[in-house]
């Protein structure tokens, strides 16, 4: 059969344009790359020959072969793993055919040291190969099957698949050196890469020298060891392996329990954001072994979804080998290693968030949005997670706690406020900020989609409610007044005149509006729309039009403020005769400009472009 030439994916095209001019200052990393896909592999076998003992055909001694061929100038990396068919070359090689495949590529920068830690992080850190090599060739042979295939690249965006032969089942990398890279063929060298990197790997990585095969690491699990036993740089490694990923872990977590459960956990907080993060699968990452032996990579039940950043490996002595996925989603000792995992982890959170202000701050602004669905779906660890929660604020710079605002509360304040938006600076500018801001009151700006959920379900922190300052019962008359200046009462529209311009405007705008009424929060601006108490949120209304679960925009309070200049002339209008003609277009501007505020779109843009140009043409 002639081998057949196909194109890369867009995507990995521009991968691997990156990675071949990356100048990247540890080329070897490739290596690591390798020998973990190679560790997974030898595990998916391990796991898939639990139900079907043929796939072993005599083979079960599973391990990771290195072999430099230094007269042809290749490095060869070879398995008897899982092993591939044609279609999963394709998919696996020829595509990225997985999700978060855009915000990957477009994340992609152009500089090559941060490009190649998202390569790791997206987890296709087969293309690292290509920082060393002119050409690879992949040779493969799936479990149970008796055709081998080859894919043959030199990255310059297409590849070639034909049929092949191999010598058992898994694969084998052939990597054809580029000038210069000679020093991946010397063994000493290799050694040195592999016992840095890949000691940790739980099955032997031998390295073939003729006659002689030495192996390389110690081949045995990293998290049954002692802890006293590791290093630091051995955890990174093993994070960078189990992970798939260039960064540093935020936090290791190394533990076992015996009793009533026995099991061994090994898991990280990664230091940066993976891509898949919020995936709307919301898949665990965590790895489950039964006694040493891989059983999967996907086991959800491990972790509550909002732990999903959860890098690393469970290892249980309680489970069977021939565990099924309908078996875990309903074990008993799986739901139990699950509360014991989230207690452990929120402790180890609290204690970081308590010793440590800074390095807190960094794992929040990367995992906060995902721990708050924890608010959301899970009661009982409801409270655990308020505290550990962090909001930006109207008053101060950086991250704010719930106790932390309420050591703040103003005298006579009785309520923790927040506002919802899609960004800080807007939400920092909202007219329904004013009088807050002019009372010292802080409030919490809340900027993530999960706020608006969570909020329907939290009422309160420490006996204080937690209030929406877009709502018109955001009473602050009992909060006694700092010393910034408000309208005195002089310059303020009161009784009859104030009464006589707000039955005109509701005139004029009827049911467009729920309300108008004077307003107690503004200082500055002259009207804000609020809505009333009982009434959805403003942006949660908002978020569900977005997404198609609302029809109908609901009528708001408009209100206005008796301070503002604009509001005291249209006052002096509205006792005057021919009144209604003349304040028809400003109260449909008026409300149109407090829907702009709110970032709301417009019912009648070209109607709003007509009353402002007939507004204007008068003014001048």
């Amino acid at each position: 059969m002639t081998d057949q030439t196909m194109h890369f994916q867009a995507e990995v095209t521009r991968l691997l344009h990156i990675v071949t001019h990356a100048l990247y200052s540890q080329k070897e990393i490739f290596l690591r790359e390798l020998i973990s896909n190679a560790s997974d592999a030898c595990d998916k076998l391990r796991f898939a020959a639990q139900t079907d003992p043929a796939l072993w055909a005599g083979d079960v001694e599973l391990k990771v072969t290195i072999t430099a061929e230094k007269t042809g100038r290749i490095l060869s990396i070879a398995d008897n793993g899982i092993g591939m068919d044609r279609d999963e070359l394709i998919a696996n090689l020829g595509t990225i055919a997985r999700s978060g495949t855009g915000e990957f590529v477009s994340s992609l920068s152009g500089d090559s040291a941060r490009d190649m830690a998202l390569i790791g992080q997206f987890g296709v850190g087969f293309y690292s190969a290509f920082m060393v090599a002119g050409k690879v060739e992949v040779v493969s042979r799936k479990a149970g099957e008796a055709q081998a295939w080859r894919w043959v690249s030199d990255g310059s965006g297409q590849f070639s698949i034909g049929e092949a032969e191999r010598n058992g089942r898994g694969t084998t990398i052939l990597l054809h050196l580029r000038e210069g890279e000679d020093e991946f063929l010397d063994p000493a060298r290799l050694g040195r890469i592999v016992k840095t990197y890949s000691d940790h790997v739980a099955l032997p990585v031998v390295l073939q020298d003729g006659d002689k095969a030495e192996t390389l690491n110690a081949a045995s699990a990293l998290w049954s060891r002692p802890k006293a036993e590791i290093t630091e740089q051995q955890y990174k490694d093993f994070y960078h392996h189990v992970a798939h990923a260039f960064d540093e872990p935020w936090l290791t977590l190394h533990a076992r329990a015996e009793g009533k459960l026995d099991y061994t956990l090994l898991l990280f907080v990664p230091g940066m954001r993976p891509h898949d993060l919020f995936d709307p699968a919301r898949k665990s990452a965590l790895k489950l072994y039964v006694r040493r032996v891989f059983i999967t990579d996907r086991c959800d039940e491990l972790v509550p979804a909002w732990l999903r950043f959860l890098r690393g490996v469970v290892d249980s002595a309680d489970l069977p080998l021939n565990v099924s996925r309908e078996m875990l989603q309903h074990n008993p000792v799986v739901a139990r290693i699950r509360q014991a995992i989230t207690r452990r982890v929120l402790g180890e959170l609290e204690k970081k968030a308590e010793k440590d202000a800074t390095a807190y701050a960094v794992f929040w602004e990367a995992f906060g949005a995902v721990l708050k669905e924890g608010l959301y779906e899970d009661a009982e660890h409801r409270a655990q997670l308020l505290k550990l929660a962090r909001f930006r604020s109207s008053a101060r710079e950086g991250w704010v706690s719930l106790d932390d605002y309420i050591a703040a509360m103003k005298d006579g304040q009785a309520a923790i406020y927040v506002i919802n938006g899609d960004q800080l600076d807007q939400l920092r500018r909202s007219p329904q900020l004013e009088g807050f801001r002019a009372r010292g009151v802080e409030v919490l700006l809340l900027t993530d989609p999960v706020d608006d959920f969570w909020l329907s379900v939290v009422q309160d922190h420490a006996g204080k409610p937690i209030k929406s300052a877009t709502r018109a019962g955001a009473d602050l008359d009992a909060v006694k007044d700092s010393d910034a200046a408000r309208p005195d009462a002089a310059e303020k529209v009161e009784g009859a005149a104030l009464g006589t311009l707000i039955a005109a405007l509701k005139q004029v705008l009827g049911d467009a509006v729920k309300d108008v009424r004077e307003s107690k929060r503004l200082t500055d601006s002259a009207v804000c729309l609020v809505a009333a108490d009982g009434d959805l949120d403003m942006h949660l209304e908002r978020l569900l039009r977005l997404h198609q679960k609302l029809d109908a925009t609901s009528p708001r309070i408009l209100e206005i403020n008796p301070g503002h200049a604009l509001i005291r002339a249209l006052a002096a209008r509205a006792q005057q005769p021919g009144a209604m003609d003349a304040l028809t277009d400003a109260a449909l501007l008026l409300l149109d400009q407090a829907r702009l505020m709110e970032g709301e779109t417009l019912a009648d843009p070209a109607g709003f472009a007509q009353r402002l140009a007939r507004v204007m043409e008068k003014g001048l």
